[in-house]
Order: structure tokens, then C-alpha cells, then sequence
């Protein structure tokens, strides 16, 4: 069992010497697609859109293409659209009740996000992007310009 766990964390550790050897192909963000670059868990986004299905807790980042209106009827939410993938544009519906509003946001800007996913024919919905006070759902939050809000 332990030469086993040795033969693992030494492939573990090949692979991550690798991937740090590897070039960096990095884009500037105006010519950059939104699948390479600003995306850590657009699979499991276009996964659940395939299958018409909610994600409890989802992880990762797009390119704002539009900023919306705040919704104000009942609790108040700060509303934008996210590219998360070449085909799949999320809104975003941040609680600004319970959570400081994102500062400064602009169509271009990256934005990372940790929420609830709800599967909509448009691409879905990812609110819960901040911590539940009745500690019900999992805490997310939204990065943006290096500051996060919870």
C-alpha cells in the first residue's frame, strides 16, 4: 500500500513539474477566447446546460458582456451577463442585500464567481454568490480587480 501511494505522488509530481515546464500560450485578454482563457470549470457549466440540470455548487470566471439594471423587487440583486464558454453566457445574481455590490464593473472585465448554478434556456443562472446567514447552501462569492466579495 505505501510503495503504491510513493508510485502515485511521484506521478503526481511528474505531471505538475510538467505542466509548469509547459509554454505559456496566454493571450491578451481583447484576442483571447473565453474557453482557454478565462474558464476554471466551464465543463461541469456545459455539462449541466446539456442535460437541463442545476449544479448545487459551481466554480470559475468569464468576460462580462453586458451589465444590467439592479433587480429592487424584494431583495436586491446586482445583475450581469458572463461569457463562460464560446457558446454559454450565465447571468450572474448577486444578493447586494447580503453582499457588498461589485465595485467598478465594466463589459470586458473578468470576473470569477462561486455559486449556485440554475440550468434557464438562455444559459443559466448562478446566484448564492455570497454566504448564507442561515447557513443552508454553500458560501460563494464573486473576484473582481483582485477583491472578493462574500
Amino acid at each position: 500500500m505505501k510503495k503504491q501511494f510513493l508510485i502515485w505522488l511521484t506521478i503526481f509530481f511528474a505531471l505538475s513539474f510538467a505542466a509548469c515546464l509547459a509554454p505559456n500560450n496566454s493571450q491578451p485578454l481583447e484576442s483571447a477566447s473565453v474557453s482557454s482563457s478565462a474558464n476554471m470549470d466551464a465543463g461541469a457549466i456545459v455539462e449541466a446546460y446539456d442535460a437541463h440540470r442545476n449544479l448545487p455548487q459551481v466554480e470559475g470566471s468569464g468576460i462580462v458582456v453586458k451589465v444590467l439594471k439592479d433587480d429592487t423587487n424584494g431583495l436586491q440583486h446586482q445583475k450581469f451577463l458572463l461569457k463562460v464558454t464560446d457558446n454559454i453566457t450565465i447571468l450572474i445574481a448577486h444578493n447586494i442585500d447580503l453582499a457588498m455590490r461589485v465595485e467598478d464593473i465594466h463589459e470586458g472585465d473578468t470576473v470569477g464567481f462561486k455559486g449556485e448554478y440554475i440550468y434557464t434556456p438562455k444559459g443559466g443562472t448562478v446566484h448564492w454568490t455570497h454566504k448564507d446567514p442561515h447557513g443552508n447552501h454553500a458560501a460563494g462569492w464573486l473576484a473582481h480587480n483582485g477583491k472578493k466579495y462574500e
